[in-house]
């Protein structure tokens, strides 16, 4: 239908890691799909196979530490962006986000056609108005506004995560062994398992005859030197994030939480120990179609809280898993063990890809 489309998702890296296969459903019937991705996830959009060009602006209504609104910052990008012509748009959002602030904006670029799931009255700023059952993984809500769009998966795309390959080369930060991954960062405090318990889960593994690696931001150095219970490689701040991908890819099981890095394992068909607040339903954004076992209480009282602080004492959802719990999770991943139902903690294990790396 169009030649030249914009696809808008301003939220972090793995809120842009999961519109992956609508992306390349996008550019399954365009000439050129150009990405408008947030400061936070503009790394990951150039990562995924399906953009051409990635624009970075920073949204002051999806933003986690929003920027005030301002005028000139605002009228920069619609110049930009009316400047470029575009023959359509289509706005990915999350289940809270409304797409209409942006939509407005992109009428005033002089976008004709513009796509977006809403359940506010858009008036003129939408013309295809998508409503969808809330209760599905986001790469599948985002797949089914494409559909709604007019725009199919390519003939052979299974739609599973993928990221743009080759990866950069990690053999000088993982060496040649087997190795678990550790991620103790998360975007918000609310998501975090306790340092000393990956401390002490790093000690376990290691005693298992595993090689730890823990990865992180510059920022998270200190935090990820704790998690390494003086066993394992702390690689925080040693990677970019297509390093990251990498060093995740040849993990043979990454223990994280509910955050970017647990997409990326997706994305590259490694297996995940999942430490699930569950502030955000986990149908919507537990590791999608990768094998994982899913830990933490799910009927926590923090439970679509959608909360950043943890709101009950103790932060029992993740505090009720214990080391020796994750660590078993992780033989259950690398040894094969079927695991199914859920226990106090929650688990969930599912088949591997054969295909591995996507």
């Amino acid at each position: 239908m169009s030649a030249r489309l914009l696809a808008v998702r301003l939220d972090n890296a793995g809120d842009v890691v999961l519109t992956g296969p609508a992306l390349r459903a996008l550019r399954a019937g365009a000439d050129e799909v150009v990405v408008l991705a947030g400061p936070h996830g503009a790394e990951a959009a150039r990562l995924l196979p399906g953009g051409d060009e990635v624009l970075v602006w920073r949204c002051p209504w999806i933003d986690g530490q929003p920027p005030r609104v301002d005028a000139a910052h605002v009228a920069r990008l619609v110049a930009d962006l009316a400047q470029r012509g575009f023959d359509g748009a289509v706005i990915f959002t999350s289940f809270h986000q409304s797409p209409l602030p942006t939509a407005l904006l992109l009428r005033l670029a002089g976008v004709p056609w513009i796509a977006a799931i809403s359940v506010d009255y858009p008036g003129s700023l939408l013309d295809v108005r998508h409503n969808v059952d809330e209760d599905i993984p986001e790469a599948e809500r985002a797949l089914s506004l494409c559909r709604a769009a007019g725009f199919q998966l390519p003939s052979g795309d299974d739609g599973r995560l993928r990221l743009r390959s080759p990866l950069p080369d990690v053999a000088d930060l993982v060496g040649s062994g087997r190795y678990v991954v550790l991620h103790p960062g998360t975007s918000v405090p609310a998501r975090a398992w306790p340092v000393e318990w990956y401390a002490e889960a790093a000690r376990l593994l290691a005693h298992d005859g595993w090689q730890v690696v823990v990865t992180g931001s510059g920022a998270e150095t200190a935090l990820c030197e704790l998690a390494t219970g003086g066993v394992g490689i702390n690689l925080a701040g040693r990677t970019t994030m297509p390093r990251l991908a990498n060093v995740i890819s040849g993990a043979a099981a990454v223990v994280v939480g509910n955050t970017g890095p647990a997409h990326l394992a997706a994305a590259v068909g490694s297996p995940v120990v999942s430490l699930y607040a569950p502030t955000v339903p986990a149908v919507r954004w537990a590791p999608y179609r990768v094998p994982h076992v899913l830990l933490g209480d799910q009927d926590a009282a923090c439970r679509d809280t959608r909360a950043t602080h943890c709101p009950v004492p103790g932060h029992p959802c993740l505090t009720s898993v214990s080391p020796h719990r994750v660590v078993a999770a992780v033989h259950e991943l690398t040894e094969g063990s079927q695991l199914v139902g859920a226990s106090p903690a929650g688990a969930a294990l599912l088949p591997r890809p054969k295909d591995g790396i996507r």
